[in-house]
């Protein structure tokens, strides 16, 4: 499998590290009153798609970094590629 990486080109699937879900760049507010059921959540509850599904991927071998790769978990096909500091922003996220 090829990953695009949007700022290096083509990259073999196994320069990278399937971290999980892309929501996991929003953590919960540790100090919040909600925080141990929201983080409960974060933690435990995960959709398991059969179809497009945003996913985090770690780019270990390469340049170190953070992608939201949108998958089909079906055919695997790679559909879109994003830094995930670009998503973090767009959620209104720093980080």
């Amino acid at each position: 499998m090829i990953i695009n990486h949007p700022l290096l080109g083509p990259c073999d699937a196994q320069e990278f590290v399937y971290k999980g879900d892309f929501r996991l760049i929003d953590r919960p507010d540790g100090m919040a009153e909600s925080a141990e059921a929201a983080f409960f959540d974060y933690l435990y509850l995960r959709e398991n798609p059969a179809g497009a599904h945003r996913e985090l991927w770690f780019h270990e071998q390469g340049d170190r970094s953070w992608l939201v790769v949108t998958r089909n978990t079906v055919t695997h096909e790679i559909t879109n590629v994003e830094l995930a500091r670009d998503v973090a922003r767009s959620m209104g996220r720093s980080r």
